[in-house]
């Protein structure tokens, strides 16, 4: 039996960088909140055709991997006792290679990779591996893509000399009678998907799936450099029972296409967003598949000890972290990416071909083990499959019509229905709402856990009037001043209660640290008992089926108003009851232009005079009937959870957290990087505002010249907004030149009034005309929404004959605008985002125009 001594092949930078990780004198980050254990090691077991087929088990102790040849291979079996010979240390670097020692060298045949992981050390093992060896004993635990569970070595003679051993599979939940490790499907490698046989000639899986494909394509042109490629989008529905559809689980990650081209490998998020240096154990393997060229759809998970996604670890991943973090990382808290679709294979776009082919060859071209799997899906049983994947814990599932072909932008081909946990729990105390000691703003939650009380968070979502008024009267009779809980995390409640209370929450996973994500209060369960609400979190976090949901959450619950006589406005004297009513009111209009677009929020809880906060993302305690959408932020460099309103009852939300203005993106969901319009905002600051609307007249008649449609609001603030449609037929760095253009114009024309300097010295007292505001994830106030100044005024769309000597932001406010938009006949910007744009000669006017 001949064994390697010399590691041939490449460098391998991520395992460099995991070798500085840990090189004794360098003190490892953590990475999140867990520092690397020395217990957790990096294990592989390579299969080698040298003189004899045998398998190589290979420990990382101490910088280098302690290897064994083990003849037969690892055995699933306790029965199967594998005869094991302890051989020469290989360095680190050696964990990734595989390949053909060529003949006449040391160990000459092909090797592949075929498994490989984390492995922890147990017992005697964990303290001094070089003591463990002496006693011949060497208990551990392996966390692979085959190998799973507990193992030992066990030395047949002791000695230090002896290098014969008994591998043997220990008793646990992965140990089986029979060996199922000799399963054809699991003799390929977890890195390349090639097996020993088709790693002597990895061409012919290439040509065989490629002529299949060809065949298929029917001279269709093919191409080496694909355009762009976007992902396809899912519609909300509910899950259903048809004939020509799948369903996959959804799940909770990352969104990505991986491009291969020419042997490169990038992966790209949904956005465009570069991942790979994030995943090298992904890049690695889509490097090693033996094709030049392909495009896949997935989604990247980090999956919790119990095999769950988890997208808290997930986030954690996802950041830019140096390379000896990331390269623990890729051993502590691996990443899978879950394929689902294939769009391009050996330069040959396949996106017309129907999934059921599309996929068919998917799962022909990827490993079966590995860091990059197959998808897999249930056909027709859409209900069953989402009644599982909600007992699982599990995000939701997608269906996906068999016959549709691949098609960029939201679809109803594809239908995602999300499961929301229901369960019972035990009211232990109550905090009272903001300015109303008396009333009930959000009740202390628990359930019991080996027969103690455990908090488990704050529901104040879905609490209505009636059953606040119900509560009221049942939680005063069952006061008391001391906890019934000990909990650090209970410092929020002000009222204590005996724990005789049961409510139903729903709600969408406990959170590492065992709070409730997204609680939404149901009802009352008087029927059952407190001692009922029993452990949930522990028996989520083993991996045993939550209890399934009765009943899925409601999304009409009525919003409450806290403290409603709160004055936002004291000039007018408008309370937050009356900003809650006008954005009740103003649906209608407002809603079409938040569908499916992300937004932010302004905060004013002191009301328009006092201070304000800028939000973002979306919190934990928002109810989960409110859409939230995770998308790559440019201006904030990172992943943010929008808010996305389409219902009055959403307005209503966000009123009561006493948002005043409503900030939009340009561009929608099902296409985020085409914006609907390039705008233009006149800033009058230090200038005066009839040179405003003089300049707002003028954009219009170029505009004309142009033949460009042009369409105007106020900004309910100090300035106008001029907007262009674009039909999403730019991006959005066209779009900001577009706007650069048309500004210059005007500047040239007017250069005493107008300018596009952006600061207020260099101004000197003239109109800046921003274009800066176009852009990716860039924000402009919604129309109708409200602004933040003394009269309350809101941002109104305009006819162009009102664009006067008379108009005033001010004109327009949360106490007339109602009346405005009912009075009206003709909406002036009815036809804004469906309007017929002939951009190519309007750009072709503006370019005479320039020169």
């Amino acid at each position: 039996m001949m064994h390697l001594v010399v590691m041939p092949g490449k460098k391998t930078p991520q395992l460099d960088a995991y070798r500085e990780k840990r090189d004794p004198a360098h003190t490892p980050e953590p990475f999140g909140r867990r520092q690397v254990p020395a217990t957790d090691q990096l294990f592989v077991v390579q299969q080698h055709a040298a003189s004899h087929l045998h398998f190589d088990l290979r420990l990382e102790v101490d910088g280098v991997l302690k290897s064994w040849a083990v003849p037969k291979g690892p055995s699933s079996s306790q029965a199967d006792k594998r005869f094991a010979v302890q051989t020469e240390d290989h360095p680190l670097d050696y964990a990734t290679f595989e390949g053909e020692i060529p003949t006449g060298s040391y160990g000459a045949g092909h090797v592949i990779v075929w498994d490989r992981g984390r492995y922890t050390r147990l017992e005697d093992t964990a303290k001094d591996f070089d003591q463990a060896q002496q006693v011949g004993k060497l208990l551990f635990e392996l966390h692979g893509h085959k190998l799973r569970g507990r193992w030992t070595l066990i030395k047949l003679k002791k000695g230090q000399t002896s290098k014969e051993w008994l591998l043997i599979k220990e008793r646990d939940a992965w140990e089986t009678p029979a060996n199922t490790l000799t399963e054809a499907a699991l003799q390929s490698s977890v890195v390349s998907g090639l097996s020993l046989p088709q790693m002597k000639s990895p061409t012919r899986k290439v040509g065989a799936l490629t002529r299949k494909v060809q065949a298929h394509n029917k001279g269709k042109v093919t191409t080496e450099h694909p355009a762009p490629f976007k992902p396809m989008l899912a519609t909300a529905g509910q899950a259903f029972n048809r004939t020509g559809w799948i369903w996959e689980l959804k799940y909770d990650g990352y969104r990505a296409l991986a491009h291969k081209q020419k042997g490169l490998v990038q992966l790209k998020s949904r956005n465009g967003v570069d991942l790979s240096n994030r995943f090298p154990e992904i890049v690695e393997v889509l490097a090693r598949i033996p094709f030049d060229n392909f495009v896949l759809d997935g989604e990247v998970v980090v999956n919790n000890p119990s095999g769950r996604p988890d997208f808290g670890m997930m986030q954690q991943r996802a950041r830019s972290l140096p390379p000896h973090q990331v390269a623990a990382a890729t051993v502590l808290q691996p990443a899978t990416y879950y394929c689902f679709d294939l769009l391009q294979v050996s330069a040959i776009d396949i996106r017309h071909h129907p999934l059921k082919q599309r996929k068919a060859w998917l799962n022909k071209l990827l490993p079966t083990h590995s860091h990059c799997v197959f998808s897999e899906h249930v056909a027709n049983q859409g209900k069953d499959t989402f009644a599982t994947a909600r007992e699982l814990g599990i995000e939701g599932v997608v269906g996906k019509k068999l016959a549709a072909p691949y098609c960029s932008g939201r679809s109803a081909d594809w239908i995602k229905v999300r499961a929301s946990r229901h369960d019972e729990f035990v009211i232990v105390g109550w905090s009272a709402a903001r300015g109303n000691p008396k009333d009930i703003g959000s009740i202390a939650l628990a359930e019991y856990q080996d027969g103690n009380l455990r908090y488990v968070g704050h529901a104040g979502s879905g609490l209505s009037d009636a059953l606040r008024t119900s509560l009221a009267k049942k939680l005063a009779r069952t006061a008391r001043k001391t906890s019934p809980v000990q909990d650090a995390g209970t410092s929020r409640v002000t009222h204590w209660v005996r724990p005789s209370l049961v409510v139903e929450v729903a709600f969408t996973e406990y959170t590492k640290e065992g709070r409730l994500r997204h609680p939404v209060i149901q009802r009352l369960r008087e029927d059952k008992s407190p001692t009922e609400c029993t452990g949930q979190f522990l028996v989520a976090q083993s991996n045993k089926a939550p209890l399934p949901p009765t009943s899925t959450a409601d999304t009409q619950s009525r919003v409450v108003t806290t403290n409603p006589d709160k004055v936002l406005f004291p000039k007018p004297g408008f309370t937050k009851a009356d900003t809650v009513a006008y954005y009740r009111a103003v649906a209608p209009w407002l809603l079409p232009w938040l569908a499916e677009r992300p937004i932010v929020l302004t905060r004013f809880p002191d009301g328009e005079a006092g201070k304000s906060f800028f939000q973002r993302d979306v919190p934990n305690y928002v109810p989960e009937w409110i859409r939230r959408e995770t998308l790559w932020s440019e201006e904030a460099e990172r992943s943010v959870r929008y808010f996305v309103i389409d219902s009055a009852e959403g307005l209503a939300y966000l009123a009561n957290m006493a948002t005043l203005p409503i900030h939009i993106w340009h561009s929608r969901i099902t296409a985020l990087d085409k914006p609907d319009w390039c705008v233009l905002d006149l800033d009058p600051k230090g200038a005066d505002f009839k040179h405003v609307i003089r300049l707002a007249q003028a954009i219009g008649t170029l505009c004309d010249e142009l033949a460009l449609p042009c369409y105007v609001k106020t900004s309910g603030a100090s300035g106008l907004h001029l907007f262009v449609p674009l039909a999403r037929q730019l991006d959005h760095q066209q779009s900001r030149t577009l706007g650069e253009l048309l500004a210059g114009v005007i500047v040239q024309r007017y250069p005493d009034i107008a300018t596009v300097a952006r600061t207020l010295k260099q101004r000197q007292g003239k109109v800046y005309v921003d274009f800066m505001q176009n852009g990716h994830g860039r924000l402009i106030a919604a129309p109708y929404c409200i602004r933040a100044k003394p009269e309350a005024s809101v941002s109104m769309p305009l006819h162009w004959h009102e664009v006067n000597g008379g108009l005033r932001n001010s004109n327009y406010h949360i106490g007339n605008a109602l009346r405005r938009l009912r009075r009206w006949q003709d909406n002036p910007w009815k036809d804004l985002m469906s309007q017929d744009v002939d951009l190519a000669r309007g750009l072709q006017r503006l370019q005479k125009l320039l020169t």
